[in-house]
């Protein structure tokens, strides 16, 4: 039998979850304040996106999805019991998600139909080689990890294909947030309460998160409902009255978790802390289907602060997990979360001045790059080195 450890490669390679992880931060380090630069007029875009696409576009399916591909190539392989995919394959994947920025820039002046077709190559490669590892594994219940991963591919497709027939995707930004966010829903309701539960056995206590039940599947039934009518028609009474319901019932479904007692622990607090954005964000969908807040505001909770924040809170985590270090997140990376909650917060100040000179979306930015500043200084070296040997835990988080 292969041992798990026969791998002699570059340790950066050597699990899914290490190249993606660390491009995702690098990459939310560098796409913001070019957007920032993009939006003042300082900088040009190449891209055949409206800027405003390209925008979106990449913090869905550049960013967002290098973390879900980092964190199902870490995923798998636990669930199948196969070594997890390492070395070469990693690269190639790792160089297609690059030609896809790199496409979409618009730095190769490609068509958009050439743009198009490599940007899709990544999602269609990473289902394959996760459908490959399942089916080789005989692990066929976790199949259904396929659906969520082929309905962003598909949805990557809709936005190039609603941007050159119409000149913006205006669906297609609302689509790719929502699938995102409905992973959110989805894996955040396993591993939150989860994760909350086995801390508070730790510390002998009796009151622990309800376990999964009903309500939770009609609360994900309620969100997925408000999310698609939110695609859909994101005003009229319709798309309030279903977000208005799925912000309720996830915010009960939120409290059911313990969170309040999580405090001691702040990176498990911030897994709640994100969660919260979710319902925060329906709620606010639902008040801009009525006139009540500005569109925008809905879509930059959902994406700063429930996506912002649950990856970075997931990567933070997965990656002290899987390399040998305790589950203690310390002040850099406790400042760091901090930062993009503050970037949620003045992003929806707009283009209002907040701080001196500087308005809402620009201090906005600023806080989402200094918070995936900290964390590439942290979580860079540990990606991009050896596993170290665990050490004994602390009892803070």
């Amino acid at each position: 039998m292969v041992s798990r450890n026969s791998y002699d490669g570059p340790a950066l390679f050597s699990y899914g979850f290490r190249p993606f992880f660390l491009s995702a931060v690098l990459f939310a380090l560098a796409a913001i304040p070019a957007w920032a630069l993009i939006w003042r007029g300082t900088l040009g875009l190449a891209s055949g996106l409206a800027p405003v696409d390209w925008h979106i576009h990449e913090m869905v399916f550049g960013y967002g999805a290098a973390v879900v591909a980092g964190f199902l190539f870490t995923a798998v392989p636990n669930w199948t019991g196969r070594l997890p995919t390492r070395g070469w394959p990693l690269v190639l994947l790792l160089a297609l998600w690059a030609a896809g920025r790199l496409a979409v820039a618009g730095l190769g002046g490609l068509p958009p139909l050439a743009v198009a077709a490599i940007d899709q190559l990544f999602l269609l490669a990473v289902a394959a080689m996760i459908a490959r590892e399942i089916v080789a594994g005989k692990n066929w219940r976790n199949l259904k990890v396929l659906i969520p991963v082929s309905l962003l591919w598909l949805s990557n497709l809709l936005f190039h294909a609603e941007a050159m027939m119409q000149g913006s995707a205006d669906m297609g930004r609302r689509l790719g947030l929502s699938l995102l966010v409905f992973l959110i829903l989805l894996i955040g309701g396993r591993i939150i309460p989860s994760f909350t539960r086995n801390w508070l056995v730790q510390r002998g206590a009796s009151r622990l998160p309800v376990p999964f039940a009903r309500f939770d599947a009609l609360s994900l039934l309620a969100g997925a409902s408000a999310l698609v009518a939110w695609t859909v028609a994101p005003t009229g009474f319709s798309c309030a009255g279903l977000a208005g319901l799925a912000a309720v019932l996830h915010l009960l479904r939120l409290a059911r978790w313990r969170g309040a007692a999580t405090w001691p622990s702040p990176l498990l607090l911030m897994l709640h802390l994100a969660y919260l954005m979710a319902p925060l964000g329906l709620a606010l969908i639902a008040a801009a289907a009525l006139g009540m807040a500005a569109p925008a505001s809905a879509a930059h909770v959902l994406g700063i602060g429930a996506v912002g924040g649950m990856t970075a809170a997931v990567m933070m985590r997965a990656t002290m997990g899987h390399t040998g270090r305790p589950l203690v997140a310390g002040p850099v990376l406790n400042s760091a979360f901090v930062l993009l909650a503050l970037a949620c917060a003045a992003r929806l100040a707009g283009a209002a001045p907040l701080l001196g000179p500087l308005d809402g979306i620009t201090l906005s930015a600023t806080l989402w790059t200094g918070g995936f500043a900290l964390m590439a200084v942290q979580l860079g070296p540990w990606l991009a080195g050896p596993k170290v040997a665990r050490k004994a835990p602390s009892g803070r988080s």
